[in-house]
């Protein structure tokens, strides 16, 4: 199995579970979402919401529905992005918190972009030919090893919260949240740099996956009963399968190229 497979279905399929959990709840995801509590038709919007991950992600599962869903997402990220969290960093540029968040979407929009991008062909509908190629997989690609670094930075700022999450069984709790910080930010450079990119996106992907493993589903297992557990577990897998997408980009580039990769497209299951 393709680790471009794995990485698309694993999006895919937290996406999916996100907006169940929307739609059940008729709530948005918890912080990821900060929708003011007053706005007026709150529960509807959180449905439309939900409909739309849903949709989207049961879309990115096949490959005839490959390429409209990932614009859907694409562009639902987005606006999610700039209705949701742009807003934040603007009221508030000196909270890391509000970047660090801003970020995280930032690596949604990124793979939906590499999605999008490595697949769509001027027979499929709807085709955007500025969306494609080997420049749209350049621009995404920077746009997620910019926005690793700011979740690093976060973690740094905020490594005794960061050291909180460490399993009780790991020694050196806060070393563990320096180093995760401190490895966003390597990772981030060099992608953007083009220094081990392949190398370096998919530690950066392995590691995100860890945090979801060793964090996130102990905590489901402890209370299995809490939406807050789910969504934060589905807020991770998503995450890191956005990682994934992005490292399985490079495809067949050495993996300790020191020089820009070719930008061929991912070999996607049919």
């Amino acid at each position: 199995m393709r680790t471009a497979d794995i990485g698309r279905w694993a999006f895919a399929l937290a996406f999916l579970v996100l907006g169940l959990l929307s739609l059940f709840s008729r709530d948005f995801a918890s912080v990821w979402q900060p929708v003011p509590p007053n706005l007026p038709g709150r529960a509807l919007l959180a449905m439309l919401s939900g409909a739309v991950m849903t949709v989207g992600g049961a879309g990115l599962l096949l490959r005839r529905t490959l390429v409209p869903a990932a614009l859907l997402m694409m562009s639902y990220t987005l606006l999610w992005l700039l209705l949701l969290h742009v807003p934040r960093v603007i009221l508030a540029p000196m909270h890391e918190v509000t970047w660090g968040g801003c970020a995280e979407i930032v690596t949604l929009v990124a793979a939906c972009c590499v999605l999008y991008a490595s697949v769509a062909t001027p027979a499929d509908k709807p085709y955007f030919a500025a969306l494609t190629g080997a420049h749209a997989l350049r621009v995404a690609r920077l746009a997620f090893a910019v926005a690793i670094p700011l979740i690093g930075v976060e973690h740094l700022v905020y490594a005794k919260e960061t050291a909180d999450m460490v399993p009780a069984w790991l020694p050196y709790h806060l070393g563990w949240a320096y180093f995760t910080g401190i490895a966003h930010i390597a990772a981030g450079l060099a992608i953007a740099f083009n220094v081990l990119p392949r190398l370096a996106a998919t530690l950066e992907a392995w590691m995100m996956g860890g945090f979801t493993v060793l964090v996130w589903i102990p905590m489901i297992m402890n209370t299995p009963s809490q939406r807050f557990a789910w969504t934060g577990l589905m807020i991770s897998a998503v995450i890191t399968a956005a990682g994934w997408i992005v490292a399985a980009s490079y495809g067949e580039a050495p993996w300790f190229a020191f020089s820009r990769p070719r930008n061929s497209k991912i070999p996607l299951a049919t």
